[in-house]
């Protein structure tokens, strides 16, 4: 996860997006996206569609999205919990 501030401008986020995600990970290839402006705009469908990412954008309250993240949650969860375990041991 990389923190943002909501007032971060797009070019700043695209190049956050392109050194923490693209160079790290490699290109993705779709993009679930809440309605964020910046990520609806033109430039940023240019951007996913000159890389060949397809970009969808998420509804609120969405099941797929809303299961997406709580997986994730639970996902951390379990990390921090196998950390405190094995930080109690050391």
């Amino acid at each position: 996860f990389t923190p943002i501030r909501e007032t971060d401008p797009m070019d700043k986020l695209t190049r956050i997006y392109l050194k923490e995600v693209v160079t790290r990970h490699g290109i993705p290839v779709s993009i679930i996206s809440n309605r964020d402006p910046r990520f609806a705009s033109n430039f940023w469908r240019s951007l996913q569609n000159a890389l060949g990412t397809r970009l969808d954008m998420s509804t609120a309250y969405y099941l797929e999205t809303d299961d997406q993240s709580e997986r994730t949650i639970q996902t951390l969860e379990d990390m921090l919990h196998a950390c405190a375990i094995d930080f109690g041991k050391g």
